[in-house]
């Protein structure tokens, strides 16, 4: 190994001191948040040995961590995610912007992406104040669908949040996950500058999300029903006619 990477950084950089916040906000999800993780655990089981749909939904980058259970490697097959182009960044991010703000939108996306009695839903949104999120999760706990949140409770109860008229997804959902980012995400002070960069929402929501279904897996197991289905890297030598058992069925191609 090169001798110059094996030279820790500097305590007092910017790089490790987002790496320092990150490593605390994941050790904090194994304190404070482990009630709750363990409850999402659960309910994702349920519907595992249930043989029913574990949906995820984001906008914005949220919808990042809707694509991290999608097709993964080590993930489960029975994923679905609500990916709408519109809700997403790459095309026009104002227009993004704009959509997740727009009441309505979310009756629209569940005609185009039922979501059925048995199956969970869970939904990314670290300010959890956008329309479209609060009426997607109000519509589908009216049918008696559970949901699970990942928010960051610090901004969306901060003075500072962006005002909404809807209930915020924290106040709606039946299982809340805190990330514990800050108000606005972005955690790093830089020296010459009056704003912060690097958020955490992404990186700590993810960890949520595959420690939740490491749990849930394990607890569909001790079940004793039919293990569930799990998609291998199509990186390894088996990994494509493992995925094609699956995708052959209707799964994702």
């Amino acid at each position: 190994m090169n001798a110059a990477l094996q030279i820790p950084l500097d305590p007092l950089s910017p790089a490790d001191r987002y790496l320092t916040t990150a490593l605390e906000l994941i050790q904090r999800l194994r304190t404070d948040e482990a009630a709750h993780i363990l409850a999402a655990s659960r309910l994702v089981a349920d519907a595992l040995i249930a043989e029913r749909t574990v949906h995820v939904f984001g906008t914005g980058h949220s919808h990042m961590l809707a694509e991290e259970l999608f097709y993964r490697a080590g993930g489960l097959v029975n994923v679905s995610p609500l990916l709408f182009e519109g809700l997403m960044l790459h095309a026009s991010a104002p227009l993004s912007t704009s959509l997740e703000r727009l009441t309505g939108l979310a009756d629209a996306l569940l005609l185009d992406h039922p979501i059925a009695n048995g199956d969970v839903l869970i939904v990314a949104s670290n300010s959890g104040s956008n329309a479209v999120t609060s009426e997607l999760v109000q519509r589908v706990m009216a049918e008696g669908i559970s949901v699970i949140a990942l928010t960051s409770l610090k901004h969306a109860t901060s003075p500072a949040a962006r005002p909404s008229a809807l209930p915020r997804l924290h106040e709606l959902a039946t299982v809340v996950i805190d990330n514990g980012g800050c108000v606005g995400d972005a955690a790093v002070d830089i020296t010459g500058i009056d704003q912060r960069v690097s958020s955490t929402s992404t990186v700590i929501g993810a960890a949520i999300l595959n420690a939740v279904m490491a749990e849930a897996i394990q607890l569909a197991v001790n079940a004793g029903g039919a293990p569930p289905d799990i998609y291998e890297s199509s990186n390894t030598s088996s990994g494509d006619a493992t995925n094609l058992k699956f995708t052959s069925k209707g799964g994702p191609v």
